[in-house]
């Protein structure tokens, strides 16, 4: 009996001598998203020389790659690079020390915990919309980020930090945020250049941890619990020494988290506003069952589950516009996956972003439609095509928290204001730590209630432009 050997894994076009997919990858997302079009399981890439890098695009493949291949794989480069940026944490972690540390960080997420953190969350929106002018622009990309960060950084530090430091610690973190995701795709040596970029991000990353250092010294002399997710990382410990977490663990952990969660939720809850306003059948939807569900009560942590389209409208979001365009893994060692063989040192990367709008698993892939989660006459996405929040054993551990986030906010800024898009605005999409809005502004509209009556909110408009 002879054996067929799996046809080669071929390489995309555009690669050049020395540089590879360099000058492609002026258009990350549309390069990345380009390769869909080859309708290949596999296709080679090359962002560094003498590095090959496999894009994994068949659902089923990228479903073993992350629930089975576990032991033979590790992070990859990109989460190399963040680590390096960041600090040794849960998210950048692989093995046996991503476990532990998963255990050490499991109860700041768990269900009583986040109950808590939504009358936070709920404040920081009702102050934030109080600040928005009737009938002015509003940059809703940054305002999103702005909100975000305000409410991590009082989930984690609410009872902790006096106004000035908060002010302080709030500033490092956006420039953080802001550079990060350039700075991840820089080369190693790039990052030892004296420019101003590079003395910005450094100096805003020690502020950042000089500020948490002092808080954590601060509390373990006090004793005190204040409730926050601080006081409960400092009663972590590490399950195989018996040793609490250093202040340098606990500020790389916050570091990551900022990063990790802040940009990825303003940006699903700015395409979520940007969708709204372009859907006004959708948002009269969602305005009905908010007044059907709250009447006139502020939305609290027992109604976030409740709230079953708004929650719909969110992963329809997440479907068309997810914010991760590179998620990578590499062999550690001679791997399987399905009929090839790839050899250790094979970085693996997927792209939610073009996975989730594969017109093979989603009908009319470009349409914003929260009912295609209840059609009956629309299957179920096989294992491996829809990745919100990932999968297996690196599944994001913060989902339940996010969206929580992401109902609060929403159903809180939706019934306060009616967010306009400008006429005839092209919104084009960009691909740095996460996809986002590259512009969306937006005029803010004080929202006169009673709310109008349920509407039909299924609708086929689409995108204009290069936002698809």
């Amino acid at each position: 009996m002879t054996s067929t050997a799996p046809p080669p894994i071929p390489r995309a076009a555009g690669s050049f001598p020395f540089i590879g997919h360099a000058l492609k990858m002026r258009d990350n997302l549309g390069f990345i998203d380009s390769l869909r079009e080859t309708r290949e399981p596999l296709v080679e890439i090359v962002l560094q020389p003498g590095t090959r890098t496999v894009v994994v695009q068949d659902p089923a493949l990228i479903h073993q790659m992350l629930k089975a291949l576990g032991p033979t794989l590790d992070k990859g480069r990109l989460y190399d690079k963040l680590g390096q940026l960041l600090g040794d944490s849960v998210v950048t972690a692989i093995g046996r020390n991503h476990v532990r540390k998963r255990r050490q960080l499991q109860p700041a997420f768990a269900h009583t915990e986040i109950s808590r953190y939504v009358d936070i969350m709920r404040a920081e929106v009702t102050a934030t919309v109080a600040d928005w002018e009737p009938g002015r622009s509003l940059d809703v990309r940054e305002a999103m980020v702005g909100l975000s960060l305000d409410m991590l950084a009082k989930t984690v530090f609410a009872g902790s930090l006096d106004d000035a430091v908060f002010r302080r610690l709030r500033s490092d973190l956006s420039v953080v945020l802001n550079d990060v995701g350039v700075r991840i795709m820089l080369p190693d040596w790039a990052e030892r250049l004296p420019l101003p970029f590079n003395r910005r991000f450094d100096r805003a990353q020690a502020g950042v941890r000089a500020t948490v250092n002092a808080a954590v010294e601060e509390l373990q002399a006090s004793g005190h619990d204040t409730g926050d997710m601080l006081s409960m990382l400092l009663r972590a410990v590490d399950e195989e020494t018996g040793e609490p977490l250093t202040g340098h663990q606990i500020c790389s952990e916050i570091l990551t988290l900022a990063v990790a969660g802040t940009e990825t939720t303003a940006s699903v809850m700015s395409w979520a506003l940007y969708e709204l306003a372009r859907h006004p059948g959708i948002e009269t939807r969602v305005l009905a069952e908010l007044d059907e569900v709250l009447g006139e009560r502020p939305v609290t942590f027992d109604h976030v589950t409740r709230l079953a389209y708004l929650n719909r409208v969110i992963t329809e979001t997440l479907r068309l516009h997810h914010p991760g365009w590179l998620v990578t893994r590499r062999c550690t060692q001679e791997t399987r996956l399905g009929e090839w063989t790839l050899p250790a040192g094979t970085e693996l990367a997927y792209c939610q972003h073009a996975l989730h709008r594969d017109p093979e698993r989603f009908p009319d892939p470009l349409a914003f439609d929260p009912d295609r989660w209840t059609d009956p006459a629309q299957k179920e996405p096989p294992p491996g095509a829809f990745l919100p929040f990932g999968d297996g054993k690196h599944k994001c551990m913060g989902d339940r928290l996010a969206l929580t986030e992401m109902v609060t906010a929403l159903a809180t800024m939706l019934r306060s204001v009616r967010l306009e898009l400008a006429e005839g605005q092209v919104i084009r999409q960009v691909a740095r730590l996460t996809v986002r809005p590259r512009s969306l502004r937006m005029t803010v509209h004080p929202r006169n209630r009673p709310q109008p009556g349920p509407a039909s909110g299924r609708s086929r408009g689409r995108e204009t432009g290069p936002a698809r």
